[in-house]
């Protein structure tokens, strides 16, 4: 009875589901060629099964003259049971360029998730502007800029570089938090390479000009770079999973009870730091020791290497992690450092994830190529990140922080809440030999007049000055350490931390519209 009593299936239904059926067919059709998925299929990767609620399927489509709907798919789906915003152009649909509609679907998801309070991916797979729609398509960007400026700090934003991303498109992505990469299909420019060489005479490829790699490596403008679409969105899952859906949340907790691992993984970590301040280490592997099960979402990775940043748990606690790497360049500041490490804080700060500081620093790279390249400028980044920070800070001088360098690097005075160091690390505005040959360079010239053993008179003042001044008992004393810890202690002073300082809250002291950050 009741199947004899159902409505019919109205035939416009019928239709608008051949339609997308159909559309489906052809957008593999299109992208399984070229090694990439459909949008719709992207969408299966990144959300749990069977989460996804499409927004407007047909919006900016003609069902009765057979075109599908727009060149972007948006919706609300969960990652992990949580919510999350996404936008997802389609390459199949007039090679995903951008014109009224899409930029009215991409700006209806921006708003309806900044009213939810969740995170939005962007899967980004473009030819740019819709050419046909003259200025129509570019005020579509401009509304999209300034929507992901208003979103900025207050959800987080990540973009997935699946495709092409050119022109004024290309600062889409640019202006949100995270940008992922891949080493195939993967490219961002704001002029081609045809432009390239009509304007400069340069012949270069595409992978050369703006492919993954080189915006990993090079520019640093993308912060992963995946082996392929399946490693970018399962990256994308991951890091989620660290991040609160908006400002207003607590950084994420998980269940955790640490075991014989944390205790052998205690253990173990004063093996790999050498006694010997200028033998490298991977500050990698320490890191792994600290962490819940070794696990450490690294950002960044290719990028500024001398320094690493990245996420991870401490019992349960999601932690932003910021080291120095001994094992690249002695683990120095130079300007791509500087920015990276800078902007990550900045992040962290905005999504209230406790910053942890890990400091083996002999200082900034010296040299005329840093000083012209804006070292002064691009190095008071850091500054500006760590002495507005109001996220938990804890900061432990694992073997050397000199100069400049240590201040910079969450130190007490630049309004870090907690500091550690181990026993032998140093603490000085120069190393020790560096300081003897300022400041006994008279002494060392009179005993070589004199025909003395120089390395030997070197050497005795070397270790007086270690002594007396580079051990870091005069911090200590001063009050810039808060304690001695044995490397085994590491990860339990942390967690002890962290338990303390998460009652935090953030102290307005001054009203301003806002800082003028060095840019």
């Amino acid at each position: 009875m009741a199947a004899d009593t159902r409505q019919p299936l109205r035939a416009e239904i019928a239709r608008a589901a051949r339609l997308a059926r159909d559309s489906e067919d052809h957008a593999r059709a299109r992208q399984h060629p070229k090694g990439k998925f459909t949008a719709r299929e992207r969408l299966d990767l990144l959300f749990d099964d069977g989460s996804f609620e499409e927004l407007g399927r047909f919006a900016g489509g003609n069902i009765n003259a057979g075109i599908a709907g727009s060149a972007v798919v948006t919706g609300f789906g969960t990652v992990r049971g949580r919510k999350v915003g996404v936008y997802a152009q389609d390459f199949s649909v007039r090679g995903g360029t951008m014109g009224q509609a899409e930029g009215e679907k991409i700006c209806h998801l921006l708003d309806m998730a900044m009213q939810l309070h969740v995170p939005v991916v962007a899967l980004i797979d473009s030819g740019g502007a819709r050419i046909q729609e003259g200025v129509a398509a570019l005020t579509q960007y401009g509304r999209i800029f300034k929507k992901t400026c208003e979103a900025s700090g207050v959800i987080p934003q990540i973009s997935l570089i699946l495709g092409p991303c050119a022109g004024g498109a290309v600062y889409c992505p640019a202006l949100t938090d995270i940008i992922v990469m891949t080493k195939e299909n993967s490219y961002m420019f704001v002029t081609g390479p045809d432009v390239v060489k009509a304007a400069t005479g340069e012949q270069i490829s595409m992978d050369e000009l703006g492919g993954g790699y080189v915006h990993n490596a090079t520019s640093g403008v993308a912060h992963y770079l995946g082996e392929d679409e399946v490693d970018a969105i399962d990256y994308t899952r991951t890091l989620l999973a660290y991040l609160p859906s908006n400002c207003d949340e607590e950084a994420p907790r998980y269940a955790y009870s640490n075991g014989h691992v944390e205790d052998e993984a205690a253990k173990r970590i004063s093996t790999i730091v050498p006694d010997n301040d200028r033998q490298p280490y991977d500050v990698v592997d320490v890191i792994r020791c600290l962490v819940d099960y070794g696990e450490f979402l690294e950002v960044h990775e290719l990028f500024a290497q001398s320094v690493v940043v990245g996420f991870a748990c401490i019992k349960g606690q999601s932690v932003g992690i910021v080291a120095n790497q001994p094992a690249v360049r002695a683990g120095i500041l130079d300007v791509d450092a500087s920015e990276k490490l800078a902007r990550f804080v900045r992040l962290c700060d905005a999504f209230n994830i406790p910053v942890i500081t890990l400091v083996d620093v002999p200082g900034y790279k010296p040299g005329s190529d840093q000083e012209h390249a804006g070292i002064i400028r691009r190095g008071a980044k850091v500054i500006y990140a760590y002495a507005n920070a109001e996220v938990p800070l804890i900061t432990v001088v694992l073997r050397k922080a000199f100069g400049g360098a240590y201040i910079v690097m969450g130190s007490k005075s630049m309004g870090a809440d907690v500091n550690f160091a181990w026993p032998n690390s140093q603490i000085a505005v120069l190393g020790a030999q560096g300081a003897v040959n300022i400041i006994h360079r008279k002494e060392l010239r009179k005993a070589q007049d004199n025909g003395e053993d120089v390395a030997a008179v070197r050497a005795r003042l070397v270790s007086e000055y270690e002594e007396s001044t580079v051990n870091a008992n005069l911090s200590l004393e001063m009050g810039e350490i808060d304690a001695m810890i044995d490397p085994a202690q590491t990860r339990e002073t942390i967690e002890r931390s962290l338990e303390m300082l998460k009652a935090k809250k953030s102290v307005r002291r001054y009203h301003r519209r806002h800082g003028n950050q060095p840019l």
